[in-house]
């Protein structure tokens, strides 16, 4: 496809007016979240359907916490947002979602609170507010969205542009693969982590175990946003 100089510049200057949307989404996500408290997200596939035992594991973990007076944060969408949401919802805890508009997949689920139903055009704006507003992470299965999340929680971590947070993956046999990638390549093998940089996270299989990691971290830590 031929763009002409004429052409691109009127691109350019339509790049310039998209900065008053995008700060549109970040005076309106800031201002409605600082008012939910604290939360823990929990990323996980879209895929995920409700007979799958991470689903049920999802709904358990978010259920738990918000009976301890946590609000859950998921992505808003199925599968695992959906046990996210489900298990706050059914808790009577604050079940938020960060909606995105795609062009698939994604339809916000119907456990969600209607005040805490948030829509999003740009993926980087959305995970600024996951990142600001939840006070730990609950990595479920999932995708390459879900990947994406992890790593920007462990990297703002690593970096310390963020608080030390926990950081939980939930399912060792699915995780375990990666994990061992990381020491044996990454760590062992080119030196690109430091041995700490495992410490940044934890793997388990029981939901009892993801929540109390959670919980008791914040028994000797303050609940503040992150930046």
């Amino acid at each position: 496809m031929n763009i002409s100089r004429k052409d691109w510049t009127e691109i350019k200057t339509n790049d310039s007016w998209a900065i008053f949307k995008i700060m549109s989404e970040f005076v309106e996500a800031y201002d409605r979240m600082s008012k939910i408290g604290p939360s823990v997200s929990i990323f996980g596939s879209a895929r995920t359907k409700p007979d799958n035992k991470y689903y049920q594991s999802a709904v358990d973990i978010a259920g738990k916490l918000a009976d301890l007076g946590y609000g859950v944060i998921t992505g808003g969408g199925p599968g695992i947002m959906e046990a996210g949401n489900k298990g706050a919802f059914e808790a009577k805890g604050k079940s938020v979602g960060l909606n995105i508009d795609l062009p698939f997949e994604q339809n916000h689920n119907p456990y969600i609170d209607l005040e805490h139903n948030l829509e999003f055009d740009y993926f980087f704006v959305r995970k600024v507010i996951f990142v600001k507003y939840s006070q730990a992470f609950v990595i479920m299965p999932g995708g390459l969205g879900t990947l994406d999340e992890m790593f920007e929680a462990l990297t703002l971590i690593q970096t310390k542009k963020i608080n030390k947070r926990p950081v939980v993956l939930f399912g060792k046999s699915y995780w375990t693969g990666l994990i061992q990638w990381i020491k044996d390549v990454m760590l062992e093998q080119e030196h690109h982590i430091s041995p700490d940089d495992l410490n940044l996270f934890i793997i388990v299989d029981s939901v009892d175990e993801a929540v109390k990691h959670i919980d008791d971290f914040f028994k000797s830590h303050d609940l503040t946003p992150n930046f």
